[in-house]
């Protein structure tokens, strides 16, 4: 994280983090009325503000709510149609993931650390002992929020997926993004392709350091796919020996431009 100016430190030392509970209804609605362009059915927030199932965590500075995020952890099996591919598909149906349903901060507040703070304890939460099986934690976000986009990026969510007509707001469809960031040893879906992506980007001049830990991160991972497969000796020897050989090759590479540098 950044270092962050005086000021902001010296809001967040007078910010404390509390709970949603149900007398907190009226303010909560009224505040994401204010940030979000999205109308939410009452019932929504009675659920966010009772359900022990959400984790709904307001930033409070002198008793009045600054800033809130709301998430839900759930299998992937309960995932919607476009979010079913957020993990590789080695994992069981039932390994969790939290979805993101809300982060806002109030105008006068922003640019302060709050939304880092509440972001902070949700993962802090989520990366526990008790949650190691939740693997990634994901949001969706309007194409055109900037701020939201650069947030995100910033906190090392990577874009998943664009999301054509995804929202429906006063009436007119627009476009979305899924992010996500991989938690606990999560992994993404994985493809032939994914290499061919890397080298892309290695040719729009991406870090080479950065290059070589994505590629020998995909190799490690096709190993892992060919042990739990089984295949006979003869294809497993082949494969560890090539696999060896390109390790060699990278970590030559990698301190020959660590050298370099």
């Amino acid at each position: 994280m950044t270092a962050q100016p005086p000021l902001a430190l010296s809001i967040q030392q007078e910010v404390q983090l509390r709970f949603l509970g149900p007398s907190d209804v009226a303010e909560v609605k009224k505040l994401c009325r204010e940030w979000f362009p999205i109308e939410y059915p009452d019932s929504w927030y009675e659920e966010i503000t009772s359900n022990p199932l959400f984790y709904s965590l307001a930033a409070t500075h002198h008793s009045r709510i600054i800033g809130l995020i709301v998430a839900e952890l759930k299998p992937q099996m309960k995932l919607n149609k476009e979010d079913g591919d957020l993990l590789a598909s080695y994992y069981p149906p039932a390994a969790q993931v939290a979805y993101i349903l809300s982060l806002g901060v109030v105008m006068d507040f922003r640019r302060n650390g709050i939304a880092s703070l509440l972001l902070d304890s949700l993962l802090s939460y989520l990366t526990s002992k008790e949650r190691f099986d939740c693997k990634a934690v994901y949001l969706h976000v309007l194409s055109t929020n900037t701020v939201a986009l650069r947030f995100y990026e910033r906190r090392r969510f990577r874009r998943h997926l664009f999301l054509p007509y995804y929202y429906a707001i006063q009436g007119k469809a627009r476009d979305g993004y899924s992010y996500v960031l991989y938690i606990n040893g999560g992994q993404p879906p994985w493809s032939i392709l994914y290499p061919f992506c890397i080298w892309f980007m290695h040719f729009l001049y991406i870090d080479v350091l950065v290059f070589l830990n994505c590629f020998t991160d995909y190799l490690t991972h096709c190993s892992a796919i060919v042990t739990k497969l089984q295949p006979c000796a003869l294809p497993r020897q082949v494969y560890g020996a090539v696999r060896n050989i390109v390790q060699r090759l990278l970590s030559r590479s990698a301190s020959e431009v660590s050298h370099s540098s």
